[in-house]
């Protein structure tokens, strides 16, 4: 078995080789002046895991090319990162599905599918080939224990990410919540914790997915005022995009985690050694 990636997926790629004691596949990378994107894959072994994170368009098209060019190989596919996931539904009549569609053609060719914290595990449905999601939240958790907080109090941006609170906060035994908004006013809206109190305490904000931060950062001035020592947000997804990493800082978020599932500077929490646990095992439909 050989681990082989798509260009943005280097540093992943390279941790869970050497956590599989195997060797990384070396592609060359280009591009024609038209713009189309070409790529030619060195000596492959029969069982190969691709790891590409669907960051962007190009990582999508990369991660196509990169299939076809090891049909020879019995692929097994990880997904770090699944861009376009969030579009799971349709709203309105002529909308494409455009998780349904993305997941359909990464999976044409591979034998096994394998996300990590994809943003609605229904998701997995719409693949071609089996697939099964795996959860970073213990790892997320594991780390925040060494930051050695006192008493810290593990909050979800929203009830629908209560359950990942709830794993993070597994991990020390901490308490967990959720943030409620209370509108004061036509213009005016607080956030606090629904249930428990973030007075004399340092908070950290998690939730799968941070984009632009914006509610993160919201949050973060209110619960200093409300008295947090300290906030801190974590996440699996660093997509921090427009800004958002400013932002959160500005904000007076102390520091910002996430993992290698997309590859940032803050990505302080590896997805290797989740990955290397899930190759173990085979998928069923």
């Amino acid at each position: 078995m050989k681990v082989i990636c798509t260009e943005k997926s280097q540093i992943l790629a390279t941790r869970l080789a050497r956590a599989q004691k195997t060797t990384v596949v070396d592609v060359k990378y280009s591009r024609f002046p038209d713009g189309e994107l070409y790529l030619v894959a060195g000596e492959l072994d029969d069982e190969t895991v691709m790891v590409s994170s669907v960051v962007d368009n190009d990582a999508l098209v990369q991660l196509l090319l990169l299939i076809d060019a090891c049909e020879n190989s019995d692929i097994r596919l990880v997904i770090p990162y699944m861009g376009y996931a969030r579009q799971d539904r349709q709203d309105r009549k002529g909308e494409p599905l455009s998780a349904r569609a993305v997941a359909r053609a990464i999976s044409r060719g591979v034998s096994e599918c394998i996300t990590v914290n994809i943003h609605e595990p229904d998701v997995l449905r719409f693949f071609n080939a089996p697939a099964r999601n795996i959860s970073l939240a213990r790892d997320i958790g594991a780390y925040i224990k060494t930051l050695n907080l006192t008493n810290p109090l593990i909050l979800a941006p929203d009830d629908g990410a209560l359950a990942f609170a709830e794993q993070v906060a597994s991990a020390g035994e901490w308490e967990f919540d959720h943030l409620e908004k209370t509108r004061l006013s036509g213009e005016q809206v607080t956030m606090a914790p629904k249930a428990l109190s973030a007075a004399s305490r340092p908070v950290v904000i998690v939730d799968d997915i941070i984009s632009t931060g914006g509610t993160i950062a919201t949050a973060a001035g209110m619960l200093s005022a409300q008295g947090a020592t300290d906030v801190y947000a974590a996440c699996v997804h660093g997509v921090l995009t427009g800004g958002a990493y400013v932002r959160l800082i500005e904000a007076g978020v102390r520091d910002v985690i996430c993992s290698d599932t997309i590859e940032r500077g803050c990505s302080r929490v590896s997805a290797a050694d989740q990955i290397a646990n899930a190759l173990q095992t085979r998928s069923n439909r």
